[in-house]
């Protein structure tokens, strides 16, 4: 039989979602597969994406990365959730941990069980009741403790910060030991098939020619391949998620290295804080319909814990997707497939699950439609479900102080949305439609968090002794508070295992 094996794929540009693409392609095929990647030095890369989300240890897993010497690599640190300041009104603060809240008593979740002493005013704030939130609260952290099977401790779920320059770094050293070859330059034109339109190769501006079977398009906002070439198109969420700029910039750091990112709403968008061990990471997103780019860089910079690093840069996007992901034979991967602001820190992820379905789709030479297809409906529903995600946190809010936060708060939204808010309002009920992203815990922490009260809680709380309940509630609390006791600070455990190598004089 005629080998039907893609022997030749390009990956155009590099940055994080390039080398992710390499550094993951090279493991899986091996070096009987020709596999390059283009990018110009003197094209800039987003980079500002430093915070993720767990799925991330997945990835570097597979890739068998010794997660110490990555931490070391990247400057990171760890992450256990998101703070979320000023989104119900000013003044409030919640934490969207990752990780299970309390223990489950029989059937029912936990979180009905502290709702009804909630309602009833005998239970406290509810990041008192995850091991993730209480943790972050006090700067604690370790991993979980898979000795302690039946501790809290074995449920922490946690993620990472980091510099995202230095990881795509970290990930061209392995992909360039593993055979993937680099050439530095700009694509200065695409060739495509005359019939099919495939793309055949593309030709550099020193004149070089490379061809490939498959192209992996990580160029970014610009889409060299997908839609320069292709002219795919793009489907605009801006009427829900109207924030289309973000200016940032790096600081030094005068504050706890904390095991957290932190979100903080502004007038017109919302603050980022990520600490790296080296530096904190700063961003605000904004929507420019409502607030100037000098207006929202001087509201930054104002509200900078330390000295700034460099000059803000201002980032300018369009939130929504591509209208396909994979088209003829190129497999848009990162922003070039599309941008979702980093409210959830799920640029990254979106990056790592585009590769995995990559892998898992990954095509003959004659690369089958219904394969594509099948890729591209995935896609879509994934981009979908985060989209409504983050809509809920602008949505979600009794803020009425600035005409930003009354335009969200009463603009229409997407119908499946609007029925799972109202399903929670109910009851407290959350049900997680398959595979999606944010399971149950994570839709819990952000309504509640945001002050939308349910009028009622699972009926067969009521099957339980109200003592019982009480006292399991409150055994929850004790032993997570406990637990937090016994925990090293983040700093603490980040020095003991992975601090960063001092610079060379």
């Amino acid at each position: 039989m005629q080998d039907q094996r893609i022997r030749e794929v390009v990956i155009v540009g590099g940055g994080t979602a390039g080398w992710m693409a390499a550094a993951a392609l090279a493991k899986v095929l091996g070096r009987s597969y020709s596999l390059r990647l283009v990018e110009s030095d003197d094209i800039g890369t987003v980079g500002v994406g430093e915070a993720t989300i767990p799925m991330i240890k997945l990835f570097n897993a597979a890739l068998e990365l010794d997660e110490a010497d990555f931490i070391r690599r990247t400057q990171g640190s760890f992450k256990l959730g998101i703070e979320f300041v000023n989104w119900g009104q000013v003044g409030d603060s919640y934490i969207h941990g990752f990780g299970k809240i309390g223990q489950d008593l029989g059937i029912v979740p936990f979180y009905h069980y502290w709702l009804k002493l909630h309602q009833q005013g005998r239970a406290g704030h509810l990041d008192d009741y995850s091991i993730n939130t209480a943790a972050a609260r006090a700067n604690k952290f370790i991993p979980a403790r898979t000795d302690r099977p039946n501790s809290p401790l074995a449920d922490i779920a946690y993620a990472y910060h980091f510099d995202a320059g230095l990881y795509a770094r970290y990930l061209r050293e392995y992909a360039e030991a593993r055979g993937v070859r680099r050439t530095e330059g700009k694509v200065a034109s695409v060739q495509q098939h005359p019939e099919s339109g495939f793309i055949e190769s593309i030709t550099m501006e020193s004149g070089e020619r490379i061809p490939g079977q498959l192209f992996v398009d990580c160029s970014g906002f610009r889409g060299i391949l997908i839609q320069q070439a292709l002219k795919t198109g793009y489907i605009d969420w801006s009427h829900w998620l109207p924030c289309n700029r973000a200016v940032a910039v790096p600081c030094e750091t005068r504050q706890a290295i904390t095991p957290y990112t932190r979100s903080t709403a502004r007038t017109a968008g919302w603050q980022w804080r990520i600490p790296l061990q080296h530096r904190v990471g700063n961003g605000h997103v904004f929507s420019s319909d409502f607030i100037s780019e000098d207006e929202a860089t001087s509201m930054l910079m104002a509200n900078l814990e330390g000295k700034p690093l460099a000059e803000p840069r201002v980032l300018k996007f369009v939130t929504g997707k591509r209208r396909k992901f994979w088209n003829k034979n190129v497999v848009a991967v990162g922003l070039a497939s599309g941008f979702m602001e980093p409210l959830e820190s799920t640029s990254i992820h979106l990056i790592q699950s585009a590769i995995a379905r990559l892998t898992a789709f990954f095509p003959h030479a004659g690369f089958d439609q219904t394969d594509i297809d099948e890729f591209n409906a995935h896609s879509h529903w994934e981009f979908d479900k985060i989209r409504d995600f983050l809509i809920l946190h602008y949505h979600a809010t009794e803020r009425s102080d600035t005409p930003f936060w009354n335009y969200v708060r009463t603009m229409d939204i997407p119908a499946e949305l609007r029925a799972k808010m109202e399903l929670f309002r109910s009851n407290g009920r959350v049900f997680r439609d398959g595979h999606e992203l944010f399971a149950e815990p994570s839709w819990v922490q952000v309504m509640h968090g945001q002050r939308m009260q349910p009028r009622g809680y699972h009926a067969l709380v009521d099957a339980q002794d109200d003592e019982a309940v009480q006292k399991h509630v409150e055994t929850v609390r004790d032993v997570i508070a406990a637990c937090v006791q016994a925990m090293p600070t983040h700093e603490q455990f980040i020095d003991r295992h992975c601090a960063a190598r001092p610079k060379a004089a």
